[in-house]
């Protein structure tokens, strides 16, 4: 494998820096010329396309279908519901004026559309046969963060967010759970290979508005947690302050329960942060824009490059030909490894006398040459062993760096390096401030089983305990 530790910051000794350099060899995103925006490249864009895809046809599996709603709501919706604006209010943008006046009416700009998706359930939903209503968008939203990350925490950022009512809470907490694990844990495990942690959030942690937030949180490369995904159950809450209600089988105006539920662009930097070594990115073949990259080493195997190209485009692999015979092969390949492309096959005029071509596996990096004759299914064998090779790697570095203790002191101590896992009765509300002075919070709860409890006040709770992006 060619070595690029000289165009990127170490890991071990700089992981933040790291990241910021993967983003920009890689060509992922750039910064926006608004403080805290960002511009995300074509090949970015590519992956979060892939993933786009993915969750898609999950959340259709769910039965609910995709919308769109005003990117302005009126200030008076969030305000119809105290707690959620409480919630929001720091990082709210508020248009005051357009079209040369001042607005009767401030405009605040999406940061979620909870109250805006609220008012028109209320407007859609007569009786118990509406019900219940399952709706997704894909949009933008904006948080003027104090802090910005690319991938991480920008003002703007791309996700789904979805919005549901339902006759009972059961059938709430029911579809809020089914979100949790069937879409956002699959894509999550299956698609971006990384393994995650199912938990009930704390009353300090759960989302404005919310009587549950559950989460799933992700172990990144220098060992702190990286919130994934929520679903959210909030009860009746919205439903009252939107008089979203609806007329029962008995004939009695009933209000609905609702939930909400999203997914941003923070999940690419969790497979940067997850998967990325110091050679710069590595991309699950799930999701990779590129699969295969054939290298031409020189012009005399252009059209070899291109033949072997076209047969692995047809065996339905994503396969790209840099025939750039003229530019240094050793930047190509390095440029290659830059963005984390599965496989590199490298092919040149000694190559083809020897009726081989050289296999370099990105995920695992290994270099092998292989008879021209087995390189089709070589590699299609690479591509499907690398996925899965991909999650056992996370998964067995997560396990190792999350330590069983017993008190918030060993839990402030296990912090510094990984996360630590004790029981929720050992921290309380004090043991909760304490952390919070370390820079540690209590990423979620669970039973002893790994279940979801319903309640945070269940007995025998485990807690998760972090430092997190």
């Amino acid at each position: 494998m060619t070595a690029t530790r000289s165009v990127l910051a170490a890991q071990a000794t700089d992981f933040p820096r790291w990241f910021q350099d993967v983003i920009a060899k890689a060509e992922l995103a750039d910064n926006g010329p608004v403080r805290g925006t960002m511009v995300v490249r074509p090949y970015g864009y590519a992956i979060w396309e892939l993933l786009q895809e993915a969750m898609n046809r999950r959340i259709k599996a769910t039965g609910a279908v995709n919308a769109y709603f005003p990117l302005l709501i009126p200030e008076s919706y969030l305000r119809r519901e105290a707690e959620h604006v409480e919630g929001f209010s720091p990082e709210l943008a508020v248009v005051t004026h357009a079209g040369g006046k001042q607005l009767e009416e401030p405009a605040v700009i999406r940061p979620t559309s909870e109250t805006m998706i609220g008012a028109y359930m209320s407007k859609w939903i007569q009786s118990y046969r509406d019900l219940p209503l399952l709706l997704n968008q894909w949009s933008n939203a904006v948080r003027w963060e104090l802090r910005p990350r690319l991938f991480l925490r920008t003002t703007e950022f791309l996700w789904q967010e979805g919005h549901t009512a339902h006759a009972s809470a059961e059938d709430a907490r029911a579809y809020a759970t089914r979100i949790l694990y069937d879409v956002y844990r699959a894509v999550m495990v299956d698609v971006l290979a990384i393994p995650v942690v199912p938990g009930r959030k704390t009353r300090r942690e759960r989302f404005a508005g919310a009587v549950n937030t559950m989460t799933l949180e992700a172990m990144t490369g220098d060992g702190k947690a990286l919130q994934m995904g929520t679903s959210h159950e909030f009860g009746q809450n919205f439903a009252r302050a939107f008089d979203i209600g609806y007329l029962s089988r008995e004939g009695q105006r009933e209000l609905a329960w609702t939930t909400s539920w999203g997914s941003t662009t923070r999940l690419v930097g969790g497979l940067i942060m997850v998967h990325g070594d110091d050679a710069g990115l590595r991309v699950p073949p799930a999701v990779a824009p590129v699969q295969v990259v054939v290298l031409a080493v020189k012009d005399e195997a252009v059209a070899a490059a291109h033949t072997i190209a076209g047969e692995l485009t047809a065996q339905g692999l994503r396969v790209t030909v840099d025939d750039r015979a003229d530019q240094p092969f050793g930047r190509r390949a390095v440029n290659w490894e830059l963005k984390g492309v599965p496989v590199r096959v490298e092919i040149g005029p000694r190559d083809l006398a020897a009726g081989v071509a050289t296999v370099v596996r990105r995920l695992r990096s290994t270099k092998s040459a292989v008879a021209l004759t087995e390189l089709t299914p070589t590699v299609v064998a690479a591509i499907e062993a690398d996925q899965a090779h991909l999650l056992a790697e996370a998964t067995e570095r997560q396990a190792s760096r999350i330590a069983d203790v017993a008190t918030v002191d060993e839990a402030i101590e296990a912090a510094a390096s990984g996360w630590a896992r004790l029981p929720y009765d050992a921290i309380g509300e004090e043991g909760e401030d304490r952390l919070g002075e370390s820079g540690i919070t209590v990423r979620c709860l669970q039973r002893a089983d790994g279940s979801l409890p319903v309640s945070d006040n269940e007995p025998d709770l485990v807690a998760y305990v972090a430092r997190s992006y």
